[in-house]
């Protein structure tokens, strides 16, 4: 049954991600927070144009690793953390449902190894990031104008912020809430305090919450891909 959700999961969120990559047409769009999309006046330059876009996109995510001189110790911290969580998110990507998605069996030898290895690494990233980012990341109320409207109250800025920004920041927040019953429920079934019935619960617990997280990560990490594609164009 996990096999089957699973699957399922993975085709349709990146069947998903494929339909609107294709849809958005790569329009050139300023992103500024606070502030609604601009269309940049640029001279037409379709198809040859969206065919170079991925391969722009692809040097950025070559470069990942190289960090900006302009970077405060606190971004490039932030940034190293950021990429070793993306490494080890991989690592258990991998580690996790590889084995019972395509060799249908329960994970065992080097790929629990691996998995438990990498797995308090992880652990220790999201809650770094989760203080580094938690002000980056916050919904004000400059992201609600529905809840303005019931509040009747003014502020300095009533634009609402761009969607991809706002999506990002609900994907970051989804996140770390999940990332809390996927740490803890290994952890608790160590303790000889829950019995067989609820050792098997918690281990389906972390099969679905890692699942659910899973799908997460990747529609964020799309979003970013994105975010930075449409800001290539603006350049």
């Amino acid at each position: 049954m996990f096999r089957v959700i699973s699957i399922t999961g993975f085709v349709i969120v990146f069947l998903g991600i494929f339909i609107h990559w294709c849809s958005t047409g790569f329009q050139p769009v300023q992103l500024r927070l606070g502030a609604s999309p601009r269309r940049v006046k640029t001279r037409p330059r379709w198809p040859c144009y969206r065919i170079l876009v991925p391969f722009r996109v692809l040097v950025f995510l070559l470069t990942l690793l190289f960090i900006p001189q302009k970077l405060s110790l606190i971004g490039v911290l932030r940034k190293l953390v950021f990429l070793l969580a993306l490494l080890c998110f991989v690592v258990l990507l991998a580690t996790g449902f590889f084995p019972r998605l395509v060799l249908e069996k329960p994970i065992s030898g080097y790929w629990l190894m691996i998995h438990a290895t990498f797995s308090p690494v992880f652990a220790a990233c999201m809650a770094v990031l989760a203080v580094m980012w938690a002000h980056n990341c916050r919904l004000d109320k400059n992201y609600w104008p529905w809840l303005q409207r019931i509040m009747q109250r003014k502020t300095t800025d009533m634009s609402a912020g761009e969607k991809h920004e706002l999506t990002l920041k609900v994907t970051f927040w989804i996140i770390i809430f999940l990332a809390l019953p996927l740490i803890l429920s290994p952890v608790l079934s160590m303790f000889p305090i829950f019995g067989t019935h609820w050792q098997e619960l918690l281990a389906q617990l972390h099969r679905y919450v890692a699942l659910s997280l899973a799908l997460v990560v990747i529609v964020h990490i799309y979003l970013l891909i994105l975010t930075q594609a449409k800001q290539m164009t603006v350049d």
